[in-house]
């Protein structure tokens, strides 16, 4: 069933960006240039990208700034940097969901840190948006390593049917860059914009009116909770410098305490 959205303005929004997006001597040199402008990043787990010293290495740079961590999670293919799209029984999904988030968090405790997302990363992420039941299976594991961990996904119907039927918290993710369709989906066939202007239009429209431009060349209402600032882009500083002028970006937890009112 399509859900019926309001247009209405967005008070408040966290940002989130990638880190340890390394491995051995692959290495990523421009991924912390986001760090001082982010509230939320999700650090790789080892099997799309990210080693041991690497994770450590971001744990420590996430905790010296107070920035909120999550689990960036992937299909084991580094050599893809897992952008290659996996086909894995119910089972096996789910089992590599706890095996990843169950390191990370093990690794956070060790420095005194909570992790508090979960992030699905390239292919994985695509196949959540599309596929209700990976999404799902996805969610099941999360709950499984902690039922507090929040699931970040691609705003959409699919993402809200997990929420509902999986009783998991979830953070309805926003790219600047990506194209949409009419029912404020991700068309993962287009090109991404790197336009820095238009992408800063489109952030106004989303704060003030809660749309998103479509592939038909209108706007279409969307839910959200965060914004995606992707260091492949050639423009990522910039934007997120000129998007923190438009709004001072909020953790998702932060947010939702402030709707409670235990904090103003």
């Amino acid at each position: 069933m399509q859900q019926v959205l309001e247009k209405k303005q967005i008070k408040s929004i966290d940002f989130n960006c990638d880190l340890a997006q390394s491995y051995g001597i692959y290495k990523n040199s421009t991924e912390s240039r986001l760090l001082d402008y982010v509230s939320s990043v999700n650090i790789a787990c080892g099997f799309h990208a990210g080693d041991p010293l690497t994770i450590k290495e971001a744990l420590l740079s996430a905790k010296e700034q107070n920035i909120v961590v999550g689990a960036h999670i992937g299909f084991d293919d580094i050599q893809g940097f897992g952008y290659r799209p996996m086909e894995l029984s119910a089972d096996e999904l789910e089992a590599l969901v706890m095996y990843q988030v169950g390191a990370i968090m093990t690794f956070a405790k060790a420095y005194n840190m909570e992790i508090e997302h979960v992030r699905p990363h390239g292919a994985m992420y695509r196949q959540a948006a599309e596929d209700y039941e990976v999404s799902r299976t996805i969610a099941k594991g999360i709950k499984k390593c902690s039922k507090w961990l929040i699931y970040y996904g691609a705003t959409g119907e699919n993402l809200e049917k997990v929420a509902e039927e999986e009783n998991i918290q979830i953070a309805r993710e926003v790219h600047l860059e990506k194209i949409y369709d009419e029912n404020g989906n991700i068309d993962f066939s287009a090109k991404d914009l790197e336009n820095t202007q238009i992408s800063i239009q489109r952030l106004k429209d989303l704060m003030n009116n809660s749309q998103v431009t479509n592939n038909v060349g209108g706007k279409t209402i969307v839910r959200a909770d965060s914004i995606h600032f992707s260091n492949k882009l050639a423009n990522a500083k910039e934007l997120i410098m000129q998007a923190r002028e438009i709004t001072e970006p909020l953790p998702y937890n932060y947010k939702n305490a402030q709707k409670s009112g235990w904090v103003d």
